[in-house]
């Protein structure tokens, strides 16, 4: 039963934001932007490396453009103050007025220059910045996948596993500190492990009796939505934090997979095969009827990522054309719209501003990460094809 099951989740699994709260606020009237609607911004530092650093930053974002400081409608100039600091400067105007002046502080020096660089979008776009992120993420390197944690920039990844052995869709805890993920490490099936990302250790979450997957930490971190198919089909649970206290959701016939939590953690989008082909549904968190979502774009919707800012918004991904796309649902009109075009693109994963998504784009036999600009459809790899594969990405700030 449990290797039946298995196959048939393989087949159905394939696999906007309001201001930010903020005192130095520069308005943006009579600013001068470029021929493309974007803000163009020039970057200045004494330091080759906190320059180059900022300007990736700024390029991967979609909303700027960086050029030289005569037609740019700010003047942005970082200066290490430390080996964990910057001096971050922000100006403007002809001629040039100076409109914010901050010390940022990081965890280290890289870390200081993207929250600097963070608390420019916050004053130039009143939305969140997303720069000081981090991602984790299943990497395949020399045929073995295992779980992997990064920066945005790709600068430093390091490897969070050594099961050697199928791993898939970590889920980041609110803390940053420990995440979800999916392991056929020891027993050959899937079972949902919770790992401390400093220490490594390994704590047991979902060990039942047929399928654990798809663990999801709910906004505030006190529980976890999983699909678990010990009763004999996979159904959606909702536990505690530790995994105990389980509460079953669902209870019919199909295949359910791949909970999402709301922002405000009252309700769960899903994935169920009910309809004969898997379709988006919601429930309660606590339980109840289910409703399903009218997408009405594809007869094959799966992964469901809810937007963190705008619960208004599902991505989701879609099958057409012989391959799969990123499509967004829009509770409010009630309509679905693609996001992605060309290569096969799949396993959305929002950023904190609800703007921006990281997802996961098979060309050939290979895969890679790939961040979108939901607003202007710029698409940006994240990593070169030399570090190998990269999917199932999660972010956390």
């Amino acid at each position: 039963m449990r290797l039946t099951a298995l196959l048939l989740l393989s087949i159905f699994c394939v696999s906007l934001a309001p201001r930010a709260v903020f005192s130095e606020t520069i308005q943006l009237q009579d600013l001068v932007r470029d021929g493309e609607g974007q803000l163009a911004v020039a970057i200045d530092s004494s330091d080759a490396t906190v320059s180059n650093m900022a300007r990736r930053a700024f390029n991967l974002h979609g909303a700027y453009v960086v050029t030289n400081g005569s037609n740019a409608a700010f003047q942005i100039k970082i200066e290490p103050a430390g080996a964990s600091a910057v001096l971050l400067t922000v100006g403007s105007g002809q001629p040039y007025t100076e409109q914010l002046r901050r010390t940022v502080s990081g965890s280290d020096l890289q870390n200081a220059v993207l929250r600097a660089c963070d608390l420019v979008v916050e004053a130039t776009l009143q939305t969140k910045g997303f720069f000081a992120g981090r991602l984790a993420f299943v990497g395949k390197q020399r045929g073995i996948s295992e779980i992997y944690t990064s920066d945005l920039l790709f600068s430093r990844v390091r490897p969070l596993t050594r099961d050697r052995s199928l791993v898939t869709g970590p889920k980041w805890a609110p803390d940053g500190r420990h995440l979800l993920y999916t392991t056929y490490f020891k027993s050959g099936f899937p079972d949902i492990f919770l790992l401390d990302v400093n220490s490594g250790r390994k704590t047991p979450i979902a060990t039942f009796k047929g399928l654990n997957t798809g663990g999801a930490f709910s906004p505030d971190g006190r529980q976890i939505a999983m699909s678990l198919s010990g009763t004999g089909n996979s159904e959606i649970h909702v536990t505690d934090s530790r995994g105990k206290n389980a509460r079953r959701l669902t209870t019919n016939k199909s295949l359910e997979a791949s909970p999402s939590w709301s922002p405000d953690g009252r309700r769960l989008v899903y994935t169920s095969d009910a309809p004969g082909k898997p379709q988006l549904y919601e429930i309660s968190s606590t339980g109840g009827p289910a409703r399903r979502l009218p997408t009405n774009i594809s007869s094959y919707c799966s992964e469901p990522a809810w937007n963190p800012v705008n619960d208004n918004l599902i991505a989701f991904t879609a099958a057409v054309s012989g391959g799969f796309q990123i499509a967004l649902y829009d509770a409010q009109s009630r309509t679905s719209k693609w996001l992605t075009q060309g290569a096969s693109s799949l396993e959305p994963a929002w950023l904190r501003d609800g703007r921006h998504l990281v997802f996961t784009q098979r060309n050939g036999g290979s895969t890679r990460l790939m961040l979108l600009d939901t607003l202007t459809q710029k698409v940006s790899a994240l990593h070169k094809p030399a570090f190998g594969d990269a999917s199932s990405a999660s972010y956390v700030y």
